[in-house]
């Protein structure tokens, strides 16, 4: 089992018996995937099992992935798939995934910070403040695009839009959390520049 090789590469290993190859997948992945979870289940103990049942449908399903995008496309569809299913049967409300500062939780794991990465943390907890401050519809398109590093042609295909709508829409969100970050943090947004 190497670990140089791309997600479809060990998926051919996986598909053609290798089941062990699997386990590069769930190494590779399986912080992208418990950080979307714990944004939408909300509950540690909770994100962790949805976690787990992701993997475990990734692995049921592999061989219906085409590869007509990235493996992380199909990845956090089963991952959207596997939260909403999950509130349903716990009967709690959906929440956006960006109302949460996981990303910025998940960051300050490390409690040895230089200057710069104490600096760097202080962006990021604003920027994912100011993406709380978003609508729904916003503030999924921004993390799709920049905190979940999907394509333009893959956050359209998560969401169900053209790449034209979804170009459009991650324009006028991007303006949009410009104008919150602007008017919410007005002296972080100045020392920035």
């Amino acid at each position: 089992m190497s670990t140089g090789l791309n997600d479809n590469e060990i998926i051919s290993q996986v598909l053609s018996g290798d089941h062990q190859a699997f386990a590069s997948l769930v190494n590779r992945y399986q912080n992208y995937v418990f950080t979307l979870t714990l944004r939408i289940v909300k509950g540690r103990e909770d994100a962790e099992e949805v976690a787990q049942d992701v993997f475990i449908k990734a692995y049921k399903y592999l061989a219906d992935f085409r590869g007509d995008s990235k493996f992380t496309t199909w990845l956090y569809t089963i991952v959207n798939n596997s939260c909403i299913s999950f509130l349903r049967k716990k009967k709690l409300n959906v929440h956006s995934l960006d109302k949460e500062n996981v990303f910025e939780v998940a960051n300050n794991q490390d409690s040895g910070m230089n200057a710069n990465q104490v600096e760097k943390k202080s962006r990021i907890s604003m920027v994912n403040d100011a993406i709380g401050l978003l609508n729904p519809a916003d503030a999924e398109i921004i993390t799709l695009f920049y905190k979940a590093e999907q394509s333009l042609e893959e956050t359209a295909h998560i969401l169900g839009i053209e790449v034209n709508a979804a170009k459009v829409r991650l324009h006028r969100a991007r303006a949009r959390l410009k104008e919150k970050m602007e008017t919410n943090f007005v002296e972080e947004v100045k020392n920035l520049t």
